[in-house]
């Protein structure tokens, strides 16, 4: 004797519905690499600066932004899963070209630091804070978060 226990096929059918839709919609809405949300009209360079394996453990590197023909360009501080990225994490630009690094408020106090020695801003952590750099001379500049550099919150400039 066959037993119901008052789930009938029909009713699989809408409770499956109801939840794949939702989630096939949110999907569709998403334009997210590793946590970092990526803008559509990037382009990418396709011969790209040799970084020296800096970019190697930095989540949201995708590859290297081409932003040249720009007076000015903005580099989102603290983005990805946790808030401990820079995006995007490369860019090409010419010289000349004002960088501003603008904070969103997340992962807690960011800094941008060049290796070299360059520029170092102040720890910021509120949304909407930023830290203005123009480059004057070609070459790559790499840089980091002091706090969070072990994370592999870390980026890269190449001035053309």
């Amino acid at each position: 004797m066959a037993t119901n226990d008052g789930v009938t096929r029909r009713t699989l059918l809408k409770l499956t519905g109801a939840v794949t839709i939702p989630v096939a919609v949110a999907g569709c809405l998403s334009h997210k690499a590793n946590g970092v949300e990526e803008d559509e009209s990037w382009e990418y360079v396709d011969d790209e600066a040799d970084y020296n394996g800096w970019l190697d453990e930095t989540e949201s590197y995708t590859g290297t932004v081409d932003w040249t023909g720009r007076d000015e360009v903005t580099v989102s501080v603290g983005t990805g899963n946790y808030g401990y990225q820079y995006s995007p994490a490369a860019i090409r630009v010419d010289e000349g070209t004002t960088v501003v690094w603008e904070w969103t408020g997340e992962g807690g106090p960011h800094d941008v630091v060049a290796t070299d020695e360059r520029f170092e801003s102040d720890n910021h952590r509120r949304a909407g804070e930023t830290f203005k750099y123009t480059f004057e001379e070609t070459g790559v500049c790499t840089y980091f978060c002091r706090p969070h550099e072990a994370v592999g919150m870390k980026g890269a400039v190449d001035v053309v």
